[in-house]
């Protein structure tokens, strides 16, 4: 269970921050595209942050502020990059 939690930290703060990039009025991918977007780009960013970082993430209290941040910063970069993807194909068509 241990080695679950920050991947269910990382999943609820990704799409908390899709949620808040789809409130961006072109950007939103439905509620059910932010969340999914935002979760996937949580748990990315999330995983690769303690990489990025260094392993400098000793303590658990800055363990679990780094998996949020990560979490809630990839969830929304995936959901605005997501978004301008989908406006850029709707705008060709």
């Amino acid at each position: 269970m241990e080695s679950l939690l920050p991947i269910i930290i990382q999943l609820v703060s990704g799409a908390v921050g899709g949620n808040i990039a789809g409130a961006i009025k072109n950007i939103s991918l439905g509620t059910t595209g932010n969340t999914v977007a935002g979760g996937i780009g949580g748990v990315i960013l999330g995983q690769l942050l303690p990489l990025l970082a260094g392993g400098n993430l000793d303590s658990a209290l800055n363990g679990i502020v780094g998996q949020l941040a990560g979490g809630g910063v990839g969830g929304l970069v995936l959901t605005i990059v997501a978004g301008l993807i989908k406006n850029a194909l709707a705008n060709k068509a």
